[in-house]
């Protein structure tokens, strides 16, 4: 778990990758939840979500991905959706369980924390040692510092109709039973490094999620990828952006994330258009993809469209019922 806000834009000249969540649609969604900008510092979960504790006031915050939370209060327990904002008091402990879709969880709370901004933003570069609290991952024991620790009275809201899922979760049977998500790209910008068959391998071929695969990059295990004769497997490092798909020696496919480097030298036989990275961003190890190409003109349409979308389901978020509020 690590605080994350939709990145840090305007340094790659520098070195310095976006960072930000990888989800960025459910973490603006959390945060209209409790009444925040989209932008607003957050924290980034993955897998299993963790417990907090509230030693004193009232806090409220919400929780966006596929989950289910427990909060127990006075000893006794009430379960809920996420997709929801939730107000705590003094002695509550609320528990986030496994994302049963993906792999990641966002927790917005109203304000958000009270630290200070690196290169505009407040995100957390792990190899970098900088944003967020100290450069670091969470960990047990952490104190976040919450810039508003009394919530108002008003009443919680939530969201009636979450994102559907479109990919697995980390159990191997929810693994299995998903087909093959497909992932969008754009060919180039060096895919004159690979003959015809080879591109035509990449676009047909299903890969598999790599465990070794972070904030970073997603590695891929599939059909491996020549490099034409005629050319090198490196070129002149260049400039490299999220959803790059480099080719390196071996022929295995990485696609590179927010934490991923800003130049390179392996050839990039595409890139994954913007509305798909964060569905490949947040699949777990074990699950399957495979590759269609898309103009950039398809591309740019598509992410009008996303946009749009996503403005009319945060128009949806309403003030939970009372009679909803157990579960």
């Amino acid at each position: 778990m690590s605080i994350q806000d939709q990145g840090r834009f305007g340094y790659r000249r520098l070195g310095v990758p976006q960072s930000g969540v990888l989800q960025p649609k459910f973490a603006k969604i959390a945060n209209v939840l409790v009444g925040n900008h989209e932008d607003t510092a957050l924290l980034e979960f993955f897998l299993t979500g963790p417990t907090f504790s509230l030693k004193e006031g009232t806090l409220r915050l919400a929780v966006a991905g596929d989950c289910l939370l427990e909060m127990t209060r006075n000893g006794k327990r009430r379960m809920f959706r996420a997709w929801r904002s939730i107000t705590m008091q003094t002695g509550d402990t609320l528990q986030i369980g496994q994302v049963q879709s993906g792999k990641a969880g966002y927790i917005a709370v109203t304000d958000g924390f009270t630290m200070t901004s690196v290169m505009d933003s407040h995100s957390t570069y792990l190899r970098g040692g900088f944003g967020g609290l100290g450069g670091k991952l969470l960990i047990s024991g952490s104190n976040l510092p919450i810039a508003n620790q009394t919530a108002t009275l008003e009443r919680n809201m939530y969201l009636p109709s979450p994102p559907p899922a479109e990919i697995p979760g980390s159990s191997r049977e929810s693994i299995a039973c998903f087909p093959p998500a497909t992932i969008r790209v754009i060919k180039g910008p060096q895919d004159d490094y690979f003959t015809k068959q080879t591109l035509n391998d990449f676009l047909q071929g299903v890969y598999t999620i790599s465990k070794e695969s972070d904030r970073m990059g997603s590695r891929l295990e599939g059909p491996l990828l020549t490099h034409r004769s005629d050319k090198s497997p490196e070129i002149v490092s260049d400039g490299i952006v999220p959803g790059a798909i480099q080719i390196p020696g071996n022929g295995a496919p990485i696609v590179m994330l927010a934490d991923g480097p800003t130049v390179g030298g392996y050839p990039k036989i595409a890139t994954v258009i913007s509305i798909d990275l964060p569905k490949l961003a947040v699949m777990t190890p074990g699950s399957r993809l495979c590759f269609d190409a898309v103009t950039v003109d398809e591309a740019e349409n598509l992410l009008r469209a996303d946009r749009a979308d996503l403005a009319a389901l945060l128009a949806t978020i309403v003030p939970l019922p009372d009679i909803a509020e157990p579960f």
